[in-house]
C-alpha cells in the first residue's frame, strides 16, 4: 500500500476543500469519495471542485438504494427511536458513507482514509469506529483532532484566509447560522442560532416540509403493505398511484409526508460524548413509516415477542447513534429484530392531515386478532369463568405482598386500608 495515498470523504464545502488543498500541500495523493444518500448537491461541480484543487481521482458512489434497504428499512423493523423522538437519519447514513469510503481505500491501495467531522459531534465517532471495524488495520487522519491542523486553523477566519490564499473557492463569505445534513431520510439542522432551547426556530430554517398552516386542508389517504415488516407497496387511494421499487417509495412518502406538514421534531438529545445538543429535524417519509408499521405490528405480532423486541429498542437506537452498526452486539440485535418480524405482513391504511398520521385500518393474512374472541357481545369460545381463577392466580403474590407489610407496620397497614 501507498503509505502517502489518503481517501477524503468530500463535500465541496468549506472545510473539506480546505482539508483537501492542506493534504495535497502536505505532500499526500488525495482521492475524494463522494457519497450520494439523497443530498441535493451538483455532484458534477464538486467532482470539478475537487480535481481543480489537487485530488488525483473522485470516485462518487450512488449509495441510495442500499441506503434504504440495508440501513433505514432494519432501523425501521426495529421501530428504532433514539430518546423516544429521533429518527436517527443522521446516524444511519454514516455506515453505509464509512463503508464505501473503505471499500474504495481497498480498491484503491490506500492505507489512510479521512474526514471532516469536528471534534465536539457524533459524526467523528460515528465514522471512526465504522473504519475500524470493517478494517482493523486503516490509518485515520481526523484533521478537527490532528495539533498541527489545529494550529493553522483556530477558526473560520483563517479557513477562509487559507482559501484566499490559494485560491479555492467559496460559495460564500456568510453561512447559515446554524448547521445542516441532508439526505434522502431528512435534514437536520443544528447549531448557531439553534442553540437556544428556548428560542421557536424560523419558518425559514424548515426547508423540505411544509408549516401546519401551509399544508393541504384535505386528507391524502394511503395504503402501505408490508411483508416481514419491510415496506413493499405503496398505493394512493386518492388518485390510483402506486409505488412499489424501494427507493421511488421512499422518495414518494418523502413527497407526501413534505406536503402534509409531517417529521418536523425539535429537541434537546445526548450525545455520546456527553454534550447535550439542541436538533431540529425533518422527518418526512421515515416518520409515516414508522407509524404504519408499528400499527400493523398491533394485529401481527405476538404479545410477548413484540414486548420483549420493544424493550431492546432503547439499546437498539443507542447503538445506531452512537456509531456501533459494525458491531457485534447489533449483529445480535439485528438478527433478533429480523425474526421478531417473520409474520409481520399485511396492509395499512393511513389519512395524512396536516402534521398528523392517522391510522384507519389494517389487514394482516397472518393476524392474531380474533374478533369473536375480542367482542364484548360474542362468547367466541371464551368461558368468563376462566377468568375468576386467572385472577386467583395472579392475586397470590400481591395477598402476599399486602400481608407482609401489616406484619411489619400494622398501625400504617390500618391507616391506609381505611381500617382504623
Amino acid at each position: 500500500m501507498n503509505q502517502k495515498k489518503i481517501i477524503l470523504a468530500y463535500s465541496g464545502g468549506l472545510d473539506t476543500s480546505i482539508i483537501l488543498k492542506w493534504l495535497v500541500n502536505k505532500g499526500y495523493e488525495v482521492i475524494c469519495f463522494i457519497g450520494d444518500v439523497g443530498q441535493k448537491d451538483d455532484f458534477a461541480a464538486v467532482e470539478e471542485k475537487a480535481l481543480s484543487l489537487g485530488a488525483s481521482k473522485v470516485h462518487i458512489n450512488n449509495l441510495q438504494k442500499e441506503f434504504v434497504t440495508d440501513y433505514i428499512y432494519p432501523a425501521l423493523q426495529g421501530n428504532a427511536l433514539y430518546e423516544g423522538r429521533y429518527l436517527l437519519g443522521t446516524s444511519l447514513a454514516r455506515p453505509v458513507l464509512a463503508k464505501a469510503q473503505i471499500e474504495i481505500a481497498r480498491e484503491e491501495g490506500a492505507s489512510i482514509v479521512s474526514h471532516g467531522s469536528t471534534g465536539k459531534g457524533n459524526d467523528q465517532v460515528r465514522f471512526e469506529l465504522a473504519y475500524y471495524a470493517l478494517d482493523p488495520t486503516i490509518q485515520v487522519f481526523s484533521p478537527w483532532k490532528d495539533v498541527e491542523f489545529l494550529e493553522q486553523f483556530k477558526g473560520r477566519n483563517d479557513l477562509l484566509a487559507y482559501a484566499e490564499e490559494w485560491n479555492i473557492p467559496v460559495t460564500a463569505t456568510k453561512k447559515k447560522s446554524y448547521s445542516e445534513d441532508e439526505n434522502l431520510m431528512h435534514i437536520s439542522h443544528e447549531a448557531g442560532v439553534l442553540e437556544d432551547p428556548s428560542a421557536r426556530p424560523d419558518a425559514s430554517v424548515f426547508s423540505i416540509t411544509n408549516g401546519i398552516n401551509d399544508a393541504p386542508e384535505k386528507e391524502t389517504v394511503l395504503e402501505i403493505k408490508f411483508e416481514d415488516g419491510i415496506p413493499i407497496q405503496v398505493k394512493n387511494l386518492d388518485d390510483g398511484t402506486i409505488k412499489k421499487d424501494c427507493l421511488e417509495l421512499f422518495l414518494y412518502l418523502n413527497e407526501l409526508g413534505s406536503l402534509h406538514g409531517i417529521g418536523r421534531v425539535d429537541m434537546v438529545e445526548n450525545r455520546f460524548i456527553g454534550i447535550k445538543s439542541r436538533g431540529v429535524y425533518e422527518t418526512p417519509g421515515a416518520t409515516i413509516l414508522w407509524e404504519a408499521h408499528r400499527d400493523l405490528e398491533g394485529v401481527a405480532m405476538d404479545k410477548e415477542v413484540m414486548h420483549i423486541r420493544d424493550m431492546l429498542i432503547p439499546k437498539f437506537a443507542e447503538l445506531i447513534y452512537n456509531g456501533f452498526w459494525f458491531s457485534p452486539e447489533m449483529d445480535f440485535l439485528l438478527t433478533s429484530i429480523n425474526k421478531s418480524q417473520e409474520a409481520v405482513d399485511g396492509t395499512v391504511r393511513v389519512a395524512l392531515l396536516k402534521g398528523n398520521i392517522i391510522s384507519i385500518g389494517r389487514e394482516s393474512p397472518t393476524s392474531l386478532y380474533n374478533q369473536d374472541l375480542s367482542s364484548m357481545d360474542i362468547e367466541g369460545g371464551f368461558d368468563a369463568n376462566d377468568s375468576q381463577g386467572f385472577i386467583n392466580i395472579n392475586a397470590i403474590r400481591l395477598k402476599a405482598h399486602s400481608l407482609v407489610l401489616h406484619r411489619r407496620n400494622p398501625y400504617k397497614w390500618r391507616k391506609e386500608t381505611n381500617y382504623e
